[in-house]
């Protein structure tokens, strides 16, 4: 356990699964986060800024593994720039990194594409230079997670109307089995492009939309919304979705059960996920 691993976006939705795999593992694992948590259980938290680089070559500091997870809306290019270079100066000599299905597939070539769908293109901007930087790298896309269809359908919800971007269609995944596959990857020697992961299932919008409803007992018109662009039209077509790389196990019902599920809605949830 003398060299730690760094994880970037330990905090986050995929890191908070990631750090406590690395520890059962055996390994040290190392934190960069903008602010220090108030329990760091048995991890290292370094304070730092992705999107200045503060900080960011005292984390890479003595690290030969990097876990990169730290993902938003935009940013990412210049995120990616920082940690690579301060990784090469440090002779970090492998980085995972976490990208998204059909980063390259969605074209941004409007405003409104940009406004839309632009954390896309800053994955896959950061994903060139993540393979320019000189350092060993790894990058796995997925598809879509769980918890973060669910967090939309949450907030929609709250309307009294759905709206429901019409003709979408996604297929998300587990973050835990992603999480159990970058820990393999972290783990192993650089790969570069590995295969995507995508979920088991191919799920229209408003069929997601109308589970999260069932399971949480509530009830709500679904409205259909078209959705402009080049990239939305990209979106309809597809450009999101792995079908055939389908390796997630747990289904969208399920991973309701899991989080909504009551006596009253598992029973049913259960037999839709058999």
């Amino acid at each position: 356990m003398a060299t730690p691993i760094l994880v970037t976006g330990g905090t986050g939705t995929l890191g908070r699964l990631v750090v406590p795999r690395l520890r059962d593992a055996g390994h040290a694992v190392r934190v960069l986060s903008r602010a220090r948590p108030e329990h760091a259980g048995g991890v290292e938290f370094m304070t730092g800024d992705l999107a200045t680089g503060e900080g960011v070559a005292a984390a890479v500091t003595g690290v030969e593994t990097v876990l990169h997870l730290a993902g938003t809306a935009k940013g990412d290019e210049a995120k990616m720039r920082h940690l690579a270079r301060a990784a090469a100066r440090a002779g970090t000599r492998h980085i995972v990194f976490i990208s998204v299905v059909g980063a390259d597939r969605v074209p941004i070539v409007s405003g409104l594409d940009r406004a839309m769908f632009g954390y896309l293109g800053e994955k896959a901007a950061a994903e060139r230079v993540l393979a320019d930087s000189g350092v060993p790298w790894t990058t796995l896309r997925a598809t879509q997670f769980h918890d973060l269809v669910l967090l939309m359908a949450q907030q929609m919800a709250k309307m009294p109307v759905m709206p429901v971007p019409a003709g979408w269609q996604t297929q998300p995944i587990d973050a835990g089995e992603v999480a159990d596959r970058l820990v393999e990857l972290a783990l192993g020697t650089p790969a570069g492009r590995v295969p995507d992961m995508g979920g088991p299932r191919v799920y229209a919008m408003a069929e997601l939309m109308r589970g999260y409803l069932r399971a949480a007992g509530k009830r709500r018109p679904l409205l259909p919304v078209p959705t402009p662009g080049k990239a939305a039209k990209a979106y309809r077509a597809g450009a999101n979705l792995a079908p055939e790389r389908a390796v997630g196990r747990r289904t969208w019902e399920q991973f309701l059960v899991v989080r909504l599920g009551t006596p009253t809605t598992a029973p049913r949830l259960v037999r839709d996920a058999a």
